[in-house]
């Protein structure tokens, strides 16, 4: 563990393991890096890996306001800078960060799992967010997680119950180590998704990412992520698609071989080259 300085000054915790080229994780909404240790460790024999705690977790600065995504980009290319490293993961919101960030950074490869796009009226459903701030406004947190759970994973059985049943589910949940620490940024995580709402816009604002992209979704995680990535599959120059079967959207912290050795060969294969676009009809 080391602490390095964003850009602003702010202190930034990173945790470093493994041997191998340089590979950051960029976590996702509503959780810490304590719920990635499977993935960091079965890539850790392969790969060099980075990973820190976004802004506003235990051990990283508080953001600044009003809160945007150039804050986790400016974050994101520090550690790139100090460890040299040009290949990034990004799990759902940390896919946003990723993505946006390949647009200016030096970024040679990225993968990305459910990544929660708004691409011209496409993807997630942004209805949830009002009902969703206005319980955070009533001190009513069950009953935000469970408006949040449910806008994430519509297909779930879960998501289809009453909001009454699903709250109450969600006030149980909050006993839990994962549902406490989900409960606490869960008004981060809504203020995330006003990021995602702001660069809703066509597929092509995408194009100029010149890095390699794997774009990957979970089989069993809403269709809208696997729409995104046909979608952002068919600008990106050099980009393929994997869905990977049985997996939810927090696969990628399951971190099951379905996905870890497409991912791994993602990031050891030889490059393309700037002038040899990859296969982006092909699922891998």
């Amino acid at each position: 563990m080391e602490r390095i300085t964003a850009p602003d000054g702010a202190g930034i915790v990173l945790h470093t393991t493994g041997t191998g080229p340089g590979l950051v994780v960029v976590h996702g909404g509503g959780v810490t890096v304590r719920e990635y240790r499977r993935l960091v460790a079965r890539l850790a024999d392969r790969f060099t890996v980075h990973i820190y705690n976004r802004r506003g977790r235990a051990d990283a600065a508080a953001r600044r306001e009003p809160y945007t995504v150039e804050q986790e980009i400016d974050d994101l290319g520090a550690v790139l800078a100090h460890t040299g490293a040009r290949w990034a993961v990004g799990h759902s919101y940390g896919a946003f960060v990723v993505l946006r960030a390949a647009l200016r950074l030096p970024l040679e490869r990225i993968a990305v799992y459910d990544a929660p796009l708004r691409l011209t009226g496409h993807g997630m459903s942004t209805a949830f967010l009002d009902p969703a701030e206005e319980a955070i406004r009533a001190g009513n947190t069950a009953r935000a997680l469970a408006i949040v759970g449910a806008a994430v994973n519509p297909q779930s059985a879960a998501s289809r119950l009453p909001l009454a049943v699903r709250t109450a589910l969600c006030r149980a949940f909050l006993r839990t180590e994962v549902g406490r620490t989900m409960g606490a940024l869960v008004g981060m995580t809504l203020a995330e998704s006003r990021q995602i709402v702001a660069y809703e816009g066509p597929a092509e604002q995408y194009a100029g990412i010149t890095a390699e992209a794997l774009l990957i979704s979970g089989a069993k995680a809403a269709p809208f992520f696997t729409e995104t990535n046909e979608l952002l599959a068919a600008v990106l120059p050099r980009a393929r698609t994997l869905r990977v079967p049985g997996s939810p959207h927090n696969g990628i912290a399951v971190a099951p071989p379905a996905l870890i050795d497409p991912l791994a060969a993602f990031f050891t294969a030889p490059a393309t080259g700037g002038d040899a676009p990859m296969d982006v009809k092909r699922r891998v």
